[in-house]
């Protein structure tokens, strides 16, 4: 029994050492990933900037445009939800936090009696959603952990279209924003109807920068023309932050569990070691009992009976008979 019970422990420790180094590959490679996310999402942010002060010195310089994107519903009675989660698994609570938050954003507007539109960016909030019987309108999958503009425009443009055919009166955009290596938040954020031009025109005018430029043809054609590349802009980069969030959430979970798997290694080599002691022990009360039983319970014939045992001498300390090889 003894026995088996280290076989069993051996193979335990050999199986945690096998998954070890699975996660701390995958901890390095997240480790790796989540760097290069990182400068992607620091180097998007100015173009983002750029274009929002571009639409600011617009709106400060008197353009005004009616265009459909800045459209401000009566009454709100469909919202419609981009929820931006990944691909894959092994994120620590990455992918629970923000399907929690989107639910209970869902939730909350079902309860006051709007309807609503979800468009799943990820396969886990698809397949969550869709689990829970969730009416999902469009599901996008396959570029979570390294999106390109062009899937934030077809997103964009997905999402765009609903709102001008008025089948959602406003769209919200839930996703995880990356603050640092060790801060990630989830936030909600309006999407549609765009800010109006006069509230961009109160922001930028702390610039100084009213009148410093002339459009053309004119600002308000111009304006027109960069509000949709506003929206991929900033779908853009919830999806940069949302990448960069992925991996730094699965570094931290990978490495997580490469420490536990060492802490368990640790513990179950105790316990072998515990074990095999036991098993030790075990062989020498037998012997021990062995002898007492050849002996009839005398304790220097037990310990007679054990030397001769342990040297293959008889309790005279002779050899026996055959020992040396000649007959006897």
């Amino acid at each position: 029994m003894p026995g088996g019970k280290e076989r069993e422990l051996r193979r335990r420790i050999g199986s945690i050492q096998s998954t070890k180094k699975i996660t701390r590959a995958m901890e390095l490679i997240a480790a790796t990933r989540v760097v290069k996310a990182m400068q992607r999402a620091n180097a998007a942010r100015p173009y983002a900037r750029l274009i929002t002060s571009v639409i600011e010195d617009l709106a400060a310089g008197g353009a005004e445009v009616d265009h459909p994107l800045l459209r401000q519903a009566d009454e709100i009675r469909n919202v419609g939800f981009i929820i931006i989660t990944g691909d894959r698994g092994l994120a620590g609570a990455y992918n629970t936090s923000v399907i929690r938050t989107a639910e209970r954003q869902v939730m909350a507007h079902v309860s006051e009696g709007k309807g609503y539109s979800l468009c799943c960016v990820g396969r886990k909030s698809a397949s969550y959603f869709r689990f829970r019987n969730y009416r999902i309108d469009h599901a996008m999958s396959g570029f979570s952990d390294n999106p390109s503009y062009d899937d934030a425009r077809r997103i964009a443009e997905t999402v765009s279209e609903s709102f001008l055919s008025e089948a959602v009166d406003q769209v919200e955009l839930i996703y995880t924003e990356f603050v640092s290596m060790g801060t990630q938040r989830v936030v909600v954020r309006r999407f549609l109807p765009l800010v109006d031009t006069e509230m961009m025109a109160a922001e930028g005018s702390g610039t100084g920068r009213e009148g410093s430029f002339e459009f053309e043809p004119s600002p308000e054609a111009v304006l027109e023309a960069l509000l949709p590349r506003y929206t991929e802009a900033r779908l853009y980069g919830a999806l940069l932050d949302a990448a960069a969030s992925e991996h730094a959430n699965r570094q931290r979970a990978m490495k997580a569990a490469t420490d536990n798997a060492e802490e368990l290694i640790t513990k179950l080599s105790r316990a072998m070691n515990q074990a095999r002691q036991d098993a030790i022990t075990t062989e020498i009360m037998e012997i021990v009992g062995g002898a007492e039983a050849l002996s009839g319970g005398d304790a220097s014939d037990v310990e007679a009976a054990l030397a001769s045992m342990l040297t293959g001498t008889d309790a005279s300390g002779l050899a026996p008979a055959g020992a040396s090889g000649r007959p006897a």
